[in-house]
């Protein structure tokens, strides 16, 4: 951003190329905007430390009521994503793996490739001209209404399936893969020899350890779930971070850029310790080691 010519003060002014450049400059003074970078990122994070999270200067209004506003709403699409892709990916690689090299191995071996190659703003631009334009079954602007209504809820179907996509044929490959593994160990050729029916070998056994793999992926595709809800809501127009993070690189408002970077890293990072402590309650090897 500082990189980049122009900033805040240029995209205040823009409006009116009358104004004279000694108000500019002591605009600049009054944001910080005259010091060097290194003094502007250490009083900020000086801030972060004491919980000012800074202004947007283009309103006045503080950076942290700004993000958690819109916390709630990137909050929601992304579960709704994450609740998504479980449901597409569990059972589908289940399926896949009982049924390999077979037809409906092959089928959606095909579907987990399309998902991991169709960027997100295509794939949402599509759903909408299909479901939307074309069908009429989903709206395509805000309802403007409750988070949790019927309506928002119906609203959140097209954006979360485009987020979750990408997800779920990740997650998919991976439990294909990882249940295919472990119908090939001793374990479940004994289960089988005890004369287990094979849904209980599948469901109670095979399954709890290839949810281990299948763990691991979910925690790094945390990642590609947040950077991809700034694609996702800015093609549907969804008021959450994504969004509000597109107008702020616009406006060149570093403090709110840099509040929704830190609040991202935030989430990665708790997502992937929620991962370490399903790794012990899947596999207590891993609990014992703690």
């Amino acid at each position: 951003m500082h990189i980049t010519p122009g900033d805040i003060v240029d995209q205040l002014v823009a409006a009116n190329p009358n104004v004279p450049a000694h108000e500019s400059a002591r605009l600049r003074r009054e944001f910080g905007l005259d010091q060097p970078v290194w003094v502007q990122y250490l009083n900020w994070i000086q801030g972060v430390l004491t919980g000012d999270f800074g202004e947007v200067y283009s309103s006045s209004r503080d950076v942290s009521s700004v993000v958690l506003a819109r916390l709630p709403e990137t909050i929601i699409l992304g579960l709704f994503g994450w609740v998504f892709a479980v449901l597409i990916a569990i059972p589908g690689g289940i399926y896949a793996a009982v049924n390999k090299d077979q037809l409906g191995d092959d089928v959606s071996r095909f579907v987990a490739l399309s998902g991991i190659s169709i960027p997100n703003f295509w794939l949402g631009l599509m759903l909408m001209a299909i479901f939307a334009v074309r069908l009429d079954w989903f709206p395509t602007l805000d309802p403007q209404t409750s988070l949790l209504s019927p309506s928002m809820l119906w609203w959140l179907i097209l954006p979360g399936v485009t987020i979750g996509t990408a997800a779920a044929a990740n997650m998919m490959r991976i439990m294909r893969t990882s249940m295919a593994e472990e119908l090939n160990k001793e374990y479940v050729t004994a289960a089988r020899a005890k004369g287990l029916p094979e849904r209980t070998v599948i469901l109670k056994h095979v399954l709890r350890n290839s949810l281990i793999s299948v763990t691991t992926v979910a925690a790094f595709l945390t990642a590609s779930i947040v950077a991809g809800s700034v694609v996702v809501e800015t093609v549907f127009g969804w008021p959450g971070l994504g969004l509000e993070l597109i107008q702020a690189v616009h406006l060149r408002e570093i403090n709110l850029i840099l509040a929704i970077t830190l609040f991202t890293g935030f989430f990665i990072v708790l997502a992937n310790l929620l991962a370490d402590i399903v790794y012990a309650l899947l596999d207590p090897r891993i609990r014992d080691e703690y």
